[in-house]
Formats: structure tokens, sequence, C-alpha cells
């Protein structure tokens, strides 16, 4: 199978759809997570204290055209609840990234980043030919570490001073990776923990 090139689409899941990032899903994505410090901590950008704050995080994740971003929503509810993307997409050397990702802290500890990875783990390697799904964290965000490793990615390294946070800090990166001849196994794996 040759890769293709990941366009928005549309994967529904039992607890999420993951669909289109859109301008209408701005007044969920703030209730959510908007003017919490935490959902926003490891994200490299400011914690959007106001509506406006967010409709500006959500228009720059939309005008990135080096992106793929997604709503995740909550099927339960039918509100969006946080946001995804593929991003880093190589389709010549047939690999991509998952991340700017984030959730509102009322759904952490749930299916919803299990699910949510699921969708888009089969949809990277299965529908789109991609040999290898990386992830990658800030090296303090230990939650985000233990949650990477539960998909059954392989750490792989760190790269040191990798990139200034919104503090001034630097941040160390902890890359992750799962490769296609990996995924029959983890995709067993998410599929009996959902």
């Amino acid at each position: 199978m040759t890769a293709t090139r990941p366009l928005p689409v549309t994967l529904t899941g039992r607890h999420v759809r993951v669909e289109p990032l859109a301008t209408a899903h701005l007044d969920d994505l703030f209730a959510a997570g908007g003017d919490d410090d935490e959902v926003w901590r490891w994200l490299g950008g400011p914690v959007p204290r106001t509506r406006q704050d967010m409709e500006a995080a959500l228009a720059a994740m939309l005008a990135n055209a080096s992106y793929v971003p997604f709503a995740v929503v909550h099927r339960a509810t039918g509100r969006a609840i946080g946001w995804t993307s593929f991003l880093d997409i190589d389709v010549e050397h047939e690999r991509l990234e998952i991340g700017s990702t984030w959730y509102g802290r009322a759904y952490w500890r749930t299916a919803v980043n299990t699910e949510t990875k699921l969708l888009l783990l089969t949809h990277a390697f299965e529908d789109l030919g991609m040999g290898r799904v990386q992830l990658k964290t800030d090296h303090l965000n230990e939650r985000s570490q233990k949650a990477i490793a539960r998909l059954g990615a392989r750490h792989e390294g760190v790269l040191r001073r990798h990139r200034r946070r919104p503090d001034g800090s630097w941040r160390d990166t902890v890359y992750f990776s799962l490769l296609a001849d990996e995924w029959p196994e983890a995709k067993a794996r998410l599929a009996e923990r959902l």
C-alpha cells in the first residue's frame, strides 16, 4: 500500500467521535478546558483565559497548513471536549505525528484518550498506509508519558533543550513511536482496554 496524505475525516467510536476541527466547536472547547492551567500546562502556549483567547488558539490551529486538526467530541453529550491533530506529515517516508492533544480535565483517566488514539492510529496505519506514527511530550509531563506508553508506543529518546516553554525555560522532548508491524498487537491491547 502506498501512503497517502491525511485529509479531514470523521472517525467514530463508542465513546468519542473525532471530526474536523471547526470554529463551531469554540464554545464547547472553552467550556471543556478554557482557563484551566493544568489542561494547558504542557501545550507550549498561553492558557486561554477568555473565550477570545480560545478563539485565537483555535484560529491558530486551523491556520496551520501543516496540521490536520480534529475536534474530539464526547458522544454521550455531543459536545467537543478537546482537540488533537496529525502533524509532521511525510507521505514519502510513510510517517506522521499525533499531537497537540488536549482534553478537558473531566475526561482524564476515562476511555476518551484510549479511543481517540485507537481511532487515529487505525486510520494512520490501515487507511493512510503509514509505517510510523510518532508522539512526543515534555520530559516533565509524566502523566502524558505514561499514557503514550500505554498505547503500545516505544520510548525512542529525548531531544535535550528542544523547545522554549512559555515561561522562558527549556523543554526536553521525549519521543515515542509505533511502527506498522507493531500496530496489530498494540491495536488488540487498546481494544481490550476499551
